[in-house]
């Protein structure tokens, strides 16, 4: 198998958990799992959710892919390499830049980076689970993103 193959595979496997995410995020997380995703709405005491039991509901099918494929030396092994990255840059963008658990990337010049964090704001700004928007974590609708280009012109301006 060429570089390029499994490469593929990673990259395919992981703009698609962009779109599993969503997906879950609208209709399981905001559905019928919505007791574990609640206390991720409001600002409850403590550094662990139960939203964070999702982590397992991703690890799971990313794990079986790692073992399988390695026993069986076949794509299996790249479908779990590109989930697994999936949930690193979910951990990166959501856990630490957006939520701030931990200190790191507190301040951003970054348009892209700039719209991730508002469209996720205003994702939060309903604490039930109707009425929900913007449920993606890495695709940002092309309006936040003209916000924050906005946003950046004008603080260059006045710089």
């Amino acid at each position: 198998m060429t570089a390029l193959i499994p490469t593929l595979i990673v990259f395919v496997t992981f703009v698609g958990m962009e779109a599993v995410a969503w997906l879950a995020h609208k209709y399981l997380m905001h559905g019928a799992m919505w007791y574990f995703h609640e206390d991720h709405h409001t600002n409850g005491p403590g550094f662990f959710e139960k939203n964070d039991a999702f982590f397992l509901i991703f690890a799971i099918p990313s794990a079986y892919c790692f073992i399988s494929g390695s026993i069986h030396g076949d794509f299996r092994f790249w479908i779990g390499t590109g989930i697994a990255l999936y949930g690193l840059a979910y951990f990166l963008v959501h856990d630490v830049f957006i939520h701030q658990r931990f200190s790191w990337f507190k301040r951003t010049q970054n348009a892209y980076f700039m719209a991730i964090r508002k469209a996720h704001k205003v994702h939060h700004k309903h604490l039930g689970k109707e009425h929900g928007e913007c449920f993606g974590m890495l695709y940002v609708p092309p309006r936040y993103f003209r916000e924050a280009q906005k946003a950046l012109r004008n603080q260059q301006q006045r710089a």
